[in-house]
């Protein structure tokens, strides 16, 4: 391939145009999807740009996997067991009657065929939750609404498309059978966990048996991939069995890896995950000109008032099942109640804000297939509906939640202070073990001991929010000594390696020692 200086200014252009959207994103604390969505958008209008058509297959096949895997792999089961009864009522119920409502709305006013139309409110009904949790942490929203949106998006993805798939498959068919593909959705769903828990157990056993962080890092890359491709090959749900590998290694990892591993990891999944949403909602904005060219037979209002009226309906549908979600339940058994007694009016309310919607229908909207009856619109009203979402939602939430005066209850900095407590007091227990050994030195003990007790001490009165001995304080002053001692290393290692004392390569190895001190610091 042969790159002309046209072509390379044309690849200036957008590398320069998605570093700034980038630094606007961290500047201005705005989700990043709707930058570069905006963005992209922008750029698909200026003229001498080229129009790009992203390959269907790229879409699902090349891009979701480790976004579902990265997601699932990163969600606790604890949470997800204690809020199952909540997280599967949304994951299926508010899918399911988001994607009905949105059918019936495409049939009767946008003339769609009914597979069409199911087709359209499969790809709309799942929820994202990158931007929704991204603003409830930042304005510390209770936690287990968090862990209510961050489940649901979790299992409603694979939920979505099982019945997008469905749907689709009816539309190339030209048939539907109820029974055929309630059958069919029920093998999905059990053959796609069984591929991802089969794949998943093959994959931790080759992990117990290697000991390199980087390659331990690529095999967790190709991990959602190793449980999608066979699971598609059979027929059953490749996503069910991303996701499922993703929560099965997520709960055996801390078992299988080390600490450079396990730092490693999180830092290649952070920005990976972040590239991959980036790109895809830039590359969508730039298709969208071409998208809208091809639907020239529509008028610009008919498309603006379509689009209005699906996501109106997608988010008065969510906002609908909320009630039946919370409030039936307990009604019709009046046990859960015991167990779990009815929620603040305002958490519900803002779970239902919360459906703001992403990635995944994305991704879905650009997989179906190129000669797939109404595409064009369908990829223009999704896009409609993620932008929709995205600013009237997104942009509104931390309002809404400061407006409705809905903080964290302190149970996640509890639970740490618990933690560290029980830590610490394991290597106190450990230390008197060695020291019985007769090999560790006295001063060397008491120098531990002292430390790790200070340590248990301070987590202790943080765990029950008093400080009478002033413990907070003299480590807050201590961690301020410490970053300012371990600033003044790293300016000295800096200048040997500027004077040519020292290599470049040994700089780089103790300013690592130098930043895991510091990264070790929660002042």
């Amino acid at each position: 391939m042969h790159f002309t200086a046209h072509d390379e200014l044309q690849l200036l252009v957008l590398l320069a145009a998605l570093a700034a959207m980038l630094a606007a994103a961290a500047v201005w604390r705005v989700p990043v999807a709707l930058l570069f969505v905006m963005g992209g958008l922008v750029l698909g209008f200026v003229p001498g740009l080229p129009h790009f058509q992203l390959p269907p297959e790229l879409v699902l096949v090349g891009i979701l996997p480790p976004l579902l895997y990265s997601s699932a792999f990163f969600t606790g089961l604890r949470d997800l067991r204690a809020n199952l009864r909540p997280i599967s009522l949304l994951a299926v119920g508010a899918v399911a009657f988001t994607m009905c409502a949105v059918a019936v709305v495409a049939h009767s006013v946008l003339d769609l065929s009914w597979a069409v139309a199911f087709t359209l409110g499969a790809v709309v009904s799942p929820t994202d939750a990158l931007a929704a949790t991204e603003v409830m942490r930042r304005v510390s929203a209770p936690r287990r609404i968090t862990a209510i949106v961050e489940g649901e998006s979790l299992v409603n993805d694979g939920v979505a498309l099982v019945l997008y798939r469905t749907a689709v498959t009816a539309v190339v068919a030209g048939t539907f059978s109820f029974w055929n593909a309630s059958w069919h959705l029920v093998l999905n769903v059990i053959g796609g966990i069984a591929v991802g828990l089969g794949v998943g157990y093959l994959v931790r056993q080759l992990r117990r048996r290697i000991d390199d962080a980087p390659t331990e890092v690529s095999i967790a890359l190709l991990s959602g991939y190793l449980a999608y491709l066979p699971a598609a090959a059979i027929g059953v749900s490749g996503v069910l069995a991303a996701v499922t590998i993703g929560v099965y290694m997520g709960w055996y990892t801390p078992q299988l890896t080390n600490g450079t591993t396990r730092l490693s990891g999180n830092a290649f999944w952070e920005i990976t995950t972040f590239l991959l949403n980036a790109l895809l909602f830039a590359l969508v904005g730039l298709q969208l000109h071409g998208i809208l060219d091809r639907l020239g037979d529509h008028s610009t209002a008919s498309l603006v008032g379509d689009a209005a009226l699906v996501s109106v309906v997608v988010i008065g549908a969510r906002l609908a099942w909320i009630p039946f979600n919370v409030y039936l339940p307990r009604l019709l058994f009046p046990r859960i109640v015991e167990r779990d007694p009815y929620p603040p009016w305002q958490w519900p309310l803002i779970i239902g804000w919360a459906g703001v919607r992403g990635a995944v229908s994305l991704a879905a909207a650009l997989a179906l297939p190129t000669d797939f009856p109404h595409r064009d619109l369908i990829i223009f009203l999704t896009f409609s509906v993620i932008l929709v979402t995205l600013i009237g939602q997104g942009l509104t939430l931390p309002w809404l939640i400061r407006a409705l005066r809905v903080v964290d209850d302190g149970g996640a900095e509890r639970e740490d202070a618990k933690a560290r407590v029980k830590a610490s007091e394991a290597a106190l227990a450990r230390l008197d073990e060695l020291v019985a050994e007769g090999w560790v030195f006295e001063d060397t003990a008491e120098r531990a001991r002292g430390q790790y007790n200070f340590r248990a001490n301070r987590f202790r009165n943080r765990y029950h929010g008093v400080d009478d001995e002033g413990t907070e304080h003299r480590s807050q002053q201590y961690q301020r000594l410490r970053r300012e001692l371990l600033e003044a290393e790293r300016q000295a290692v800096i200048g040997l390696r500027n004077d040519g004392v020292i290599t470049e390569d040994v700089m780089q190895r103790v300013q690592r020692d130098i930043d895991l001190e510091d990264i070790r610091l929660d002042l």
